[in-house]
């Protein structure tokens, strides 16, 4: 049986997906500590392993009060900013725990931060701040065409394949997505949906690889809608995918 997955919500956006049997319990970009301990003690859950993607504080500021209440081992990239890793994971890695039972596959998405990993296995995508509902992480140390290319690396994974994102930004995303394409009905569909759930004070996640691909505009900067807009925000733009995202993100970084 796949392992269930629930959201922990920390600082003001953050999300803590927290894997789990029953019994035995992961975590994933804990950016702080009480509350995934909390969510541990209630459950009476067995914390087995922490998941890394990048080394924003936002996601690895709990750290050190988790393994201290539970020594476990801390998975994530090579970067010396994340002392606290002690199992090196890269691209064409797995992550392979007894229990809970999981399997994932290492990604390398670089963009957002110069390192940064994404975790794919069991239909779930656990991809930091890489990819949003309707959006993409800021290129605080990457280039344009390093996002790009691993936007297109996650765009390509099976189209049920859940995502599950750091951050409850969709609704903000939506907003600006429908600045570059008015007219798509999926995300005016998505947006109003957005507006309903966090009216509810509910969860906007996971979103799917298919969802993205129909409401994203900086996984589709190929189509000719998300282009032009691209070329009448900045003229002479063209239509090279990577110049395209480019005009397309700083456009986002303005609003």
């Amino acid at each position: 049986m796949p392992p269930a997955i629930e959201a922990i919500p920390v600082l003001d956006t953050n999300y803590v997906w927290a894997l789990h049997d029953h019994e035995h319990a992961l975590l994933v970009d804990p950016g702080e500590a009480d509350a995934p301990l909390q969510w541990l003690s209630d459950r009476n859950l067995q914390l087995t392993a922490v998941l890394i993607t990048h080394h924003h504080w936002d996601h690895t500021g709990g750290i050190d009060g988790i393994v201290g209440a539970h020594p476990v081992p801390v998975y994530g990239p090579e970067d010396g900013r994340i002392p606290q890793i002690d199992r090196v994971v890269a691209e064409g890695d797995r992550v392979r725990l007894a229990a809970p039972a999981v399997d994932f596959q290492v990604l390398s998405v670089p963009g957002h931060t110069s390192i940064h990993l994404a975790f794919y296995g069991h239909r779930l995508l656990l991809c930091g701040d890489t990819l949003f509902s309707a959006g993409c992480g800021r290129l605080f140390e990457g280039t344009a065409e390093q996002m790009l290319e691993s936007l297109d690396q996650l765009a390509a994974l099976p189209g049920d394949t859940r995502v599950c994102c750091a951050h409850e930004y969709t609704l903000d995303n939506c907003r600006f997505a429908l600045n570059v394409e008015p007219e798509n009905e999926r995300l005016r569909q998505r947006a109003e949906e957005a507006r309903r759930l966090r009216a509810a004070r509910r969860i906007t996640l996971p979103s799917t690889i298919e969802q993205e691909n129909a409401i994203n505009p900086f996984l589709r900067v190929r189509e000719a809608t998300v282009i032009t807009a691209a070329n009448q925000r900045e003229p002479g733009t063209g239509d090279d995918p990577a110049a395209v995202f480019a005009a397309i993100r700083r456009w986002k970084d303005s609003t």
